[in-house]
């Protein structure tokens, strides 16, 4: 029976999911391991441990149980802000004049502005568990690194944070707010660091990525007793606390008897798409339904639609294990007029699965057209859109209105992964008509897939 829809779709506390489901054990073929760059070998949990909390490598390395418990103070800190709504988009509709019905899970209802509190808060909680002084982490656009502020403020624990030059410079009121929380921020690739330096002498001037910060977290983690790296997106671990997101989505659309055509994710680590996508994808895995799902990624870091599927270093610095995935190599990095953030050189071990099988398809859009669309659902829905969410706003109006041109009256749904607040740069440039798309050239992209590890396995 179909029931009034809201405008806002929230979960009663005791609907309110108490586990993380893990799509990997319903996979039919599982993301490949990771591989020691010196053995070739699949990683043990004893060689990851000297980077990882030791809980996060049994999670990353879990592919057989489809749940995994939320601890109960995980849970109590989930109470803060969560369940997050899911909003019926009514304004945008109504603008566009389409018969599709568009729903967005909105993410940005905490400090941190994003979903990334979901596996920061998570991640801090199993390096206090086992009794770390602190974390070392990247960030790029900067909402990981003030997740994982709050999470570490929260349990006292210590946080060094590498943040990709550009952002660092383009977002200093994130920065601050990381500041404010105890965080320890420093702009990627720095003189800090044994790695920085040699990235800043092959690449003088240069404005950093993930895959710099991420070496530079790694190493400065090693050096220092009591701490581990954690991340923000791409690995499993992370995926999996992400998927308190699409369980949420997938029951707030069940209460209502809602079923979705099509599932719309932004794209760049993986962290929101996967968290979710995920849920829907078993229910496609298992033959239960029959879902569109489209990850959005910025042209001008295309790793999905013009990335190879193959190892490569999860580093500019290649001091972490190789993983397969779909990149455009470690040693890319983004243009920076690039604002709109998902700036990875790779996308999730898992989500790469998941798109080499079909499950899961892909496109890219221009950093121009995606600010088009976040001023868009800003005027009608009230909203002031991350960046990163805006791709996914894109494609989810794109389809509204081809929806508008066939009659078809398609149920949408995307992430709202948080808000822009802190990305008035960007947006400051695209008002004075000043936002450029750079788009990555073949030879570019050839020179970078040249220096990928070659791996035979």
């Amino acid at each position: 029976m179909n029931k009034d829809i809201p405008y806002k779709i929230y979960l009663e506390e005791t609907e309110v999911p108490k586990q993380w489901y893990n799509v990997r054990a319903d996979m039919v073929n599982k993301p490949a391991p990771l591989i020691n760059p010196g053995t070739l070998k699949p990683m043990t949990a004893e060689e990851l441990s000297g980077v990882f909390c030791d809980e996060l490598i049994a999670q990353e390395l879990n592919t057989t149980d489809a749940y995994i418990p939320i601890p109960d103070e995980i849970q109590k800190f989930y109470k803060m802000y969560r369940p997050s709504p899911l909003v019926r988009a009514y304004c945008l509709e109504e603008k566009l004049g389409t018969p599709a019905k568009i729903y967005y899970k909105f993410e940005g209802n905490n400090t941190s502005g994003s979903h990334k509190l979901n596996s920061a808060i998570a991640q801090a909680y199993y390096a206090k568990k086992q009794g770390l002084k602190g974390v070392t982490t990247e960030t790029g656009a900067g909402q990981w690194g003030t997740a994982l502020s709050m999470a570490c403020a929260y349990f006292g624990l210590d946080c060094l944070v590498y943040m990709v030059k550009v952002s660092y410079e383009q977002k200093p009121f994130r920065r601050e707010v990381m500041r404010t929380y105890g965080a320890t921020v420093t702009p990627s690739p720095s003189n800090t660091t044994e790695i920085g330096r040699k990235i800043l002498e092959r690449h003088p001037g240069t404005t950093g990525s993930l895959g710099c910060a991420i070496s530079e977290a790694v190493e400065a983690e090693l050096t220092r007793d009591g701490y581990k790296y954690v991340l923000g997106s791409v690995l499993n671990q992370v995926l999996l606390h992400q998927t308190i997101i699409g369980l949420e989505t997938k029951t707030a659309l069940e209460k209502y008897d809602i079923v979705p055509d099509i599932i719309i994710g932004c794209a760049g680590g993986g962290s929101n798409l996967g968290g979710l996508v995920s849920p829907f994808v078993g229910e496609k895995i298992k033959g239960n339904a029959d879902y569109r799902i489209i990850a959005v990624e910025p042209a001008s870091c295309p790793s999905f639609t013009r990335g190879k599927y193959a190892y490569d270093f999860c580093d500019t610095g290649k001091v972490c294990p190789l993983a397969k995935m779909y990149t455009l190599g470690s040693n890319f990095i983004p243009s920076p007029n690039h604002a709109g953030g998902l700036r990875y050189h790779g996308m999730s071990p898992v989500l790469s699965q998941l798109y080499h099988d079909g499950l899961i398809e892909a496109t890219s859009v221009g950093q121009k057209e995606v600010f088009d669309a976040a001023v868009q659902f800003a005027r009608v829905e009230g909203i002031l859109p991350a960046p990163e969410s805006s791709h996914a706003i894109r494609v989810a109006i794109d389809e509204a209105l081809r929806c508008k041109e066939t009659g078809e009256e398609k149920t949408i749904v995307f992430g709202l992964t948080g808000t822009g607040y802190f990305d008035m740069v960007a947006y400051g440039k695209y008002n004075d008509g000043e936002m450029e798309d750079y788009i990555p050239t073949d030879e570019e992209l050839e020179k970078s897939f040249a220096e990928l590890p070659q791996v035979n396995l």
